[in-house]
């Protein structure tokens, strides 16, 4: 999805609360809207699923929206059930919603890849950035800090342009439907 692109619209089940949740009622006034594609059994999600908790809460609290969607077949991939999305969230502590794209609509509407793959929109929900969270990796020393997802929320905020080099998410396929 080029920078500029207008985000897609949703409306999808959320897990936790149980409620259909669209893009655009669930952040009429953000300064920035995060679209997240996450899973639960992915080891680069879950190497980044606790810091990716407390910096969301950081950012809802300057008026930032954040969405994860799980696109994953359920089916073949039963981890990510919605009922284990609600699992994993509440262990996890998720301050946003985390949605189930049963259809993978969405996914293909995002042309999302991998998980985690975050898309960080400005406050008229066009595209200002879409990438990783940060160099961290499973398995490697480099801290999870989320640096390039903080630099580019910073930009956004402040109604720049998201400097530097856009380096996109790296981890899981996503688990499309058979057939």
């Amino acid at each position: 999805m080029p920078i500029g692109t207008f985000a897609p619209d949703f409306t999808l089940p959320d897990t936790v609360s149980g409620k259909e949740i669209s893009l655009r009622s669930g952040s009429p006034a953000a300064v920035a809207t995060v679209v997240m594609f996450l899973c639960n059994h992915c080891p680069y999600v879950i190497h980044i699923q606790h810091p990716l908790a407390a910096l969301a809460a950081e950012y809802i609290g300057r008026g930032v929206a954040f969405f994860g969607i799980n696109s994953n077949d359920a089916q073949q991939y039963p981890d990510d059930s919605p009922e284990k999305m609600k699992q994993v969230a509440a262990e996890i502590g998720y301050p946003f919603p985390y949605l189930f794209d049963e259809t993978q609509e969405i996914a293909r509407a995002y042309q999302a890849a991998c998980t985690p793959e975050f898309f960080v929109f400005d406050a008229n929900l066009t595209l200002a950035y879409h990438g990783q969270m940060d160099d961290s990796r499973p398995r490697t020393t480099i801290p999870v800090t989320g640096q390039d997802l903080r630099n580019a929320l910073e930009a956004v905020i402040a109604s720049r342009p998201v400097p530097g080099l856009q380096k996109p998410g790296i981890g899981c396929g996503i688990k499309w439907k058979r057939g």
